[in-house]
């Protein structure tokens, strides 16, 4: 097929509650979508980076400059989702521009020949269990609260943010509120050094399904020197954004798991290889989240429901984030969602939901 342009979206999102993490607390989700018209059909993109570059190096103006630049006039000519990484490979870096401008392109190619992002991807289930992150509070009675009202939900597992000074005291009293049964891991974006591994340790009676990310990014051989001091396993997620970073890393006794975030790692296909990888060295992989849409999150159950998938998900239900989503809701049944079957991401924009949060657009044509 050809590509005849691409429309940029900027869109705002209000957050039903404000979600801190150990790099700062948004009140409002700003996104770029990413529509791509071709000959044959059209398809939606997200990109998930933040607004400002305190997760990873990518930032959401950012992201629309080096489409706007290089990474959209890249695919003139003929293109489908396959070729887009190939295409763009010479720009160094921009993962999150790029993941997102390949879902686009992705989409509007299945949805051209009727097949879904599931099937194409190699999903095995209908429907994904899902968990839940829960940010870090003023309070551990509020805390509490949240995580009970989130049990109540059906939620299959729990995922608290943790720093310096919020970290075994509220993993503490929720193990004491909500007993051993529910699934707990805790998730610190990169907050503590190698030297707070006797601390990390502190975790380890609490039997918590994993760490997430406790080092930087770049700390991988730290990680590795970690795993010997804490028994409660390492998660990687800022660290792994390839198939071959995950295999240098899973080589290094650097984790036990793998967040496989499509964005952070350029995409949906690098994140099957990815997973592929992870499960040829018997390692599981679960899919996380970036506060996503439904545009988004229908890509990220699809790509939950693959067999190395074996953890539950940061995919949640959109009442976890939003009032109103811009697609149909994903509705949480029994703590499960269910993978679209319709062709391409199988959900698409509700024009007046989309037309409210929109901030501005740009066409770029080829």
């Amino acid at each position: 097929m050809k590509l005849t342009g691409v429309e940029l979206r900027w869109i705002e999102m209000p957050l039903k509650s404000p979600f801190r993490t150990s790099f700062g607390t948004q009140n409002v989700r700003q996104l770029l979508l990413l529509r791509a018209v071709t000959d044959e059909s059209e398809g939606w993109g997200e990109c998930v980076a933040m607004a400002d570059p305190v997760y990873s190096s990518e930032y959401l103006e950012g992201c629309a400059d080096v489409l706007r630049r290089f990474l959209v006039p890249a695919l003139s000519g003929p293109i489908d989702g396959v070729s887009v990484a190939p295409r763009l490979a010479r720009f160094r870096g921009h993962r999150m521009a790029k993941g997102a401008l390949e879902m686009a392109v992705l989409d509007a190619e299945l949805r051209a020949r009727g097949v879904s992002f599931g099937r194409e991807l190699g999903a095995t289930r209908d429907r994904v269990p899902c968990g839940v992150s829960v940010g870090i509070m003023d309070s551990t009675p509020e805390l509490l609260d949240a995580v009970g009202a989130y049990l109540d939900e059906g939620y299959a597992r729990i995922k608290l943010k943790i720093e310096p000074g919020w970290d075994v005291e509220p993993v503490r009293a929720v193990r004491e509120r909500f007993g051993s049964d529910v699934l707990l891991q805790v998730d610190a974006n990169t907050a503590y050094t190698l030297g707070d591994a006797r601390h990390l340790a502190r975790l380890d009676p609490f039997d918590l399904l994993l760490i997430e990310q406790p080092l930087d990014e770049e700390e991988i051989l730290a990680h590795a020197e970690l795993a010997k001091v804490v028994r409660t396993p390492i998660c990687l997620d800022e660290s792994i954004t390839s198939a071959k970073s995950a295999a240098d890393a899973i080589k290094l006794g650097a984790c036990q798991i793998v967040n496989i975030k499509p964005g952070r790692v350029g995409g949906y296909l690098e994140a099957r290889r990815i997973h592929d990888v992870c499960a040829a060295h018997g390692i599981a992989v679960w899919c996380g989240g970036m506060l996503e849409t439904g545009i988004g999150r229908a890509a990220n159950v699809a790509l939950a429901a693959l067999p190395g998938c074996t953890l539950p998900g940061d995919t949640s239900a959109s009442d976890r984030y939003y009032q109103m989503d811009i697609t149909e809701p994903f509705v949480l049944d029994d703590g499960h969602l269910a993978v679209p079957t319709g062709p391409g991401l199988g959900v698409t924009p509700l024009p007046d939901a989309l037309d409210a949060v929109t901030v501005k657009t740009e066409w770029l044509p080829l």
